[in-house]
């Protein structure tokens, strides 16, 4: 499939290839989270004045779960309660924490008019699928079981991400729908992690091996997964599951020059066969992970805004 990068996704391309930045799969987890989090200022845009952003302490399977309670200054309440989304970060279950999309829940919860609880759950290779999963889950079961404490209207509960953390929105929907879990209201799946099976034509195009190459992705799933029975396991790989009818309404985002464009792409398909309220959104000159780049990428916070029109329209 031919992709061809808008100009300004293509010259911040250049920009980072230019500043030779190691591949992450030339180092180890730390020191790829640490050049993962120096590259914020340069692209994350300045963020909306929010009414408040507290810490928060869930409990976890393992422990506590470090978490970030975002509250805009225009916040849609009934009743007292709000509208909440549970936010689920990228950066391939190895790098990426609070701070590294921070100013992505800022957006959302501005845009959105709602609460946003940012989940930093545990990282691989030093805690190994299922643990990010298990975290997940546990944190949005705790959230809802605490709504009202939360000033959550728990009618109105969202889980979303972007790529690993649009993996990890997915599984939770699906958990949530067979385990009894909370009835959640939508799904935002940002160029999400669908099929560790990695097969699909836009893995093997050149064109696709961008910020996030083919040989980068090899590395994060080598670090998150156990081996290559967990490849087909639903919970790694949400389109190995094989009803996905019930699920809460999505929100399903692709970019162009992304490795994980097709698998995205037939997530959404699947849904909305199954009866499922989609809606999917193509920028087909973007690359993988630019929806945190708004300053350099103005299709970021169109993105954005697009997301936060979504969410009210629920």
């Amino acid at each position: 499939m031919p992709v061809i990068l808008d100009p300004d996704a293509n010259a911040v391309l250049n920009v980072f290839r230019d500043a030779g930045r190691p591949p992450y799969e030339t180092l180890t987890p730390p020191e790829a989270r640490e050049w993962y989090l120096k590259a914020r200022p340069v692209a994350n845009p300045e963020p909306p004045e929010l009414a408040s952003v507290i810490a928060l302490t869930i409990p976890g399977p393992a422990g506590a779960i470090p978490a970030r309670l975002y509250k805009p200054k225009t916040l849609r309440q009934q009743d007292g309660l709000s509208p909440c989304m549970v936010f689920f970060h990228g950066g391939g279950w190895v790098i990426g924490d609070l701070d590294s999309h921070d100013v992505v829940c800022r957006f959302l919860a501005h845009e959105g008019e709602m609460l946003v609880i940012s989940v930093d759950y545990r990282l691989a290779p030093e805690h190994k699928f299922p643990a990010a999963i298990d975290d997940a889950i546990a944190a949005t079961r705790w959230i809802a079981d605490n709504a009202v404490q939360l000033n959550i209207d728990a009618r109105h509960l969202f889980v979303g991400g972007d790529s690993a953390g649009g993996n990890l929105s997915a599984i939770v929907a699906i958990d949530a729908r067979d385990h009894r879990g909370p009835r959640l209201a939508g799904q935002m799946l940002i160029y999400p992690a669908t099929d560790f099976r990695m097969n699909h034509p836009s893995h093997h195009e050149p064109e696709t091996s961008c910020l996030l190459t083919h040989n980068v992705i090899s590395w994060f799933a080598g670090h998150y997964l156990n081996g290559p029975a967990d490849i087909d396991n639903w919970r790694a790989s949400p389109a190995r599951a094989e009803n996905l009818k019930s699920l809460p309404p999505a929100y399903v985002l692709i970019a162009g020059a992304d490795p994980l464009r097709d698998e995205g792409d037939e997530y959404a398909r699947r849904l909305a066969d199954a009866g499922v309220a989609v809606t999917y959104k193509n920028y087909p000159g973007q690359f993988h992970g630019f929806i945190t780049m708004g300053k350099i990428l103005p299709k970021a916070n169109e993105a954005l805004r697009d997301i936060g029109g979504w969410l009210k329209s629920l």
